[in-house]
């Protein structure tokens, strides 16, 4: 009996093993994967506004700082030319007009001298420019900054150069237009919207004024155009008004009479 009750047994269980299907293994797998959740939600890390605000801070005094030493250097600047006299005002004529330009005004400085860029009487702005030639001389007309007027007296030559009050630009992308202001020589440097103009101005202000005077950045930029050497033959006046150089006439063995 009890032989049979054992076996029995043994058939039952053996039955309900076979009536239960295995769990399959995608189950299992997805079983696997929601446990993660079951224990629960992990917190976000919690955002350090302390560390955030004093960077910012940093960065804003920094910024205020600069700006504040920008002013500073720049007012000095003006305390250095403050000598000056103020431009004529610009006379607004334009009947009459040998040459007009439109482009930009990149800022003067003293001749000869190209960092050392005058701000006083509103000379350092950049800004655009307008440019109109007439028998009374140069009408500098800027929007949104001081216009200004160079006289034909005060004119004293042209060239093309490469950069002026810091600004570089390529080679012969500036005309620059030397000037007299009370007992000073100036630079002003523009650049024309139609580059290819440049040399049509510099030879008729040089034609003007009998070519440039006392231009130092000859010596100081080689590059410039149109500036003469401080001892070569430029310092005596060129022709004026058509008026043609005396010929050259050399003998046989080579010398000039």
């Amino acid at each position: 009996m009890t032989g049979i009750g054992m076996t029995g047994q043994m058939n039952v269980t053996e039955n309900v093993t076979t009536a239960v299907p295995a769990v399959p293994d995608a189950l299992s797998g997805g079983l696997a994967a929601l446990a993660p959740l079951a224990a629960g939600p992990e917190s976000q890390q919690v955002t350090d506004w302390g560390e955030r605000l004093a960077w910012v801070s940093v960065l804003l005094l920094a910024v205020i700082v600069a700006y504040w030493l920008m002013r500073r250097g720049w007012q000095r600047r003006g305390t250095l030319h403050a000598d000056l006299p103020e431009p004529a005002p610009a006379t607004g004529r334009r009947d009459g007009a040998e040459l007009t330009l439109t482009g930009r005004y990149h800022g003067s400085t003293v001749a000869g001298q190209w960092l050392d860029r005058i701000v006083a009487h509103g000379l350092g702005t950049r800004s655009r420019a307008e440019l109109v030639l007439t028998a009374d001389g140069l009408d500098v007309l800027r929007p949104g900054a001081r216009d200004f007027h160079i006289p034909a007296g005060d004119l004293r030559g042209a060239r093309l150069d490469t950069g002026i009050a810091g600004k570089v630009l390529t080679e012969g992308g500036l005309l620059v237009i030397t000037w007299r202001l009370g007992d000073r020589l100036v630079d002003s440097g523009f650049r024309s919207d139609r580059a290819v103009v440049h040399t049509t101005w510099v030879a008729h202000v040089n034609d003007l004024t009998g070519g440039p005077a006392d231009l130092t950045a000859a010596a100081v930029r080689p590059g410039a155009a149109g500036a003469r050497d401080a001892d070569g033959p430029g310092d005596r006046p060129g022709p004026r008004h058509g008026t043609q150089p005396e010929p050259r006439h050399d003998t046989k063995d080579g010398t000039t009479p």
